[in-house]
């Protein structure tokens, strides 16, 4: 199958995840169980969706001069995805995320970007062929905000196309927005970016208009276990319903929604039929425990979609 190139910019963590009845209180310790280290970071996980799912994807990231950053190396390339812009870095650790789930599948997550910052705009500019060659560029917002700037800029010199998933939630400069072709928040981060809390669907449409007046042609905000409001510049937007499964964690659904996206956008799906297969990906994501071993391969998500009829 002919499918465009991707490139992703982003992040890399060991994910040290933790599952809880509840979330402790301030001052209080809970007793958790099931303790174990995943490989994660939202740019790894988008990228390893990506791979897994089909895609002809390069990833731009950097990771510590430590043992796990090796060995989540090592574990991306079985994944499909050529890691030659994948530096250790000196002196740094590999980013760490903690995270507490909960008996209900919700999490909370703290971050420390370790390796994750030295993705400066100088070390982009050792990888920029790969980004001027591309046919996509997706990034997020764990990698320094002023590289996330200068890659969008540089796809757009290119006629490469910018997909923003402005996750986590941070206000972002108009001049960033205005060079995204694509933007995919979910409620928090939709709210962040226009001031509309979204409840319904017309809130949603009102966001995604917001998001359009500063020059977004495609705005998809992610709803939860309601879908997805697809909204392209001028047809006022629909919501797009997901699959109905029994969640296990949502870690990483949305990362796995996002580069199951682009990876079927590049193979010239239509918007729709894109959005459908991402929803497939996501929904066997949630029904596994972890960020990257949740994420399904390409056979997995067309079987999954041959059984929805």
């Amino acid at each position: 199958m002919q499918t465009g190139k991707l490139v992703v910019l982003g992040s890399i963590n060991a994910d040290h995840i933790l599952n809880v009845k509840q979330f402790p209180l301030p001052g209080e310790t809970v007793i958790g169980k099931q303790y174990k280290v995943a490989f994660g970071g939202k740019g790894a996980n988008q990228a390893v969706a990506a791979g897994r799912s089909g895609a002809d994807i390069t990833f731009i990231a950097c990771v510590g001069a430590d043992d796990i950053g090796e060995r989540i190396r090592q574990q991306l390339v079985t994944d499909r995805i050529d890691t030659q812009p994948i530096e250790a870095i000196p002196g740094n650790t590999t980013g760490v995320a903690l995270i507490f789930v909960n008996e209900d599948g919700e999490n909370v997550i703290g971050i420390d970007a370790g390796a994750n910052a030295a993705v400066t705009p100088d070390y982009l500019r050792r990888y920029q062929q790969t980004v001027i060659d591309a046919d996509a560029l997706l990034m997020q917002l764990e990698s320094p905000l002023e590289t996330v700037i200068a890659a969008a800029k540089l796809a757009k010199q290119h006629q490469t196309q910018v997909i923003l998933n402005p996750a986590p939630a941070c206000e972002l400069p108009d001049d960033l927005l205005a060079m995204v072709d694509m933007i995919t928040p979910n409620e928090t981060e939709a709210q962040r970016l226009t001031g509309i809390a979204i409840n319904n669907d017309d809130d949603a449409a009102r966001a995604a208009k917001v998001l359009h007046d500063k020059g977004i042609s495609r705005v998809i905000i992610t709803l939860g276990s309601r879908g997805v409001w697809l909204s392209e510049q001028g047809d006022g937007g629909k919501l797009v319903p997901g699959f109905k499964v029994k969640a296990v964690d949502t870690i990483a659904a949305g990362d796995t929604f996002n580069g199951a996206l682009v990876t079927a956008l590049l193979e010239g799906k239509a918007i729709s039929e894109a959005v459908r297969f991402a929803h497939a990906a996501a929904a066997i994501a949630v029904t596994r425990p972890g960020a990257q071993p949740s994420v399904p391969w390409r056979e997995e998500i067309d079987t999954f979609l041959q059984h929805q009829g």
